[in-house]
C-alpha cells in the first residue's frame, strides 16, 4: 500500500470512528502549520493502527478511553466518549472502563473522566439532539 492509499484508508476509518462532522471540522481547520500533522495522524493513527486486524474497533475504542484518562486528555476523552456511545458502546461499559482507570490511573484522573462522561452523556441526551 502506498502513502496515498494509506491516507485514503485512514480518512475512511477516521470518519467511521469519529463521524463526518468532526472530521470535516478538523480538515477545515487545516492550514500551512498543521497540514502535515493532519496528514500524519490520518495515515498512521487511522490508516495504519486503527485498521490492523489484531483488535476490532470496539476494543480499540475502549482502549482509547482508558488511555485518554491515563493521559488526562479531557478534550480527546470527550470526543471519543461521544463517538463510543454513538457507535454502540454501552454507558455501563464506559463506567467499567472508568472504574478500572481509577485503580490504574488514579482516582483524580477517573474523577475527571466521570465528570467528562456525564457532560457528554447530558449533551447526547439533550432534547434538541432528538
Amino acid at each position: 500500500m502506498d502513502e496515498s492509499d494509506r491516507h485514503d484508508l485512514g480518512l475512511r476509518t477516521r470518519r467511521s470512528v469519529l463521524g463526518d462532522a468532526y472530521v470535516d471540522r478538523a480538515l477545515e481547520r487545516r492550514n500551512t502549520f498543521n497540514a502535515e500533522f493532519q496528514d500524519l495522524i490520518t495515515r498512521y493513527a487511522w490508516g495504519d493502527i486503527w485498521t490492523r486486524p489484531g483488535l476490532d474497533h470496539r476494543t480499540r475504542r475502549l482502549l482509547v478511553l482508558a488511555m485518554m484518562v491515563a493521559l488526562g486528555r479531557e478534550g480527546e476523552l470527550k470526543l471519543h466518549l461521544k463517538a463510543a456511545v454513538e457507535h454502540g458502546i454501552a454507558r455501563d461499559e464506559i463506567k467499567e472502563v472508568l472504574l478500572q482507570a481509577a485503580v490504574y490511573c488514579g482516582v483524580p484522573a477517573a474523577n475527571g473522566a466521570f465528570h467528562a462522561a456525564e457532560e457528554v452523556f447530558a449533551a447526547l441526551d439533550a432534547p434538541e439532539r432528538k
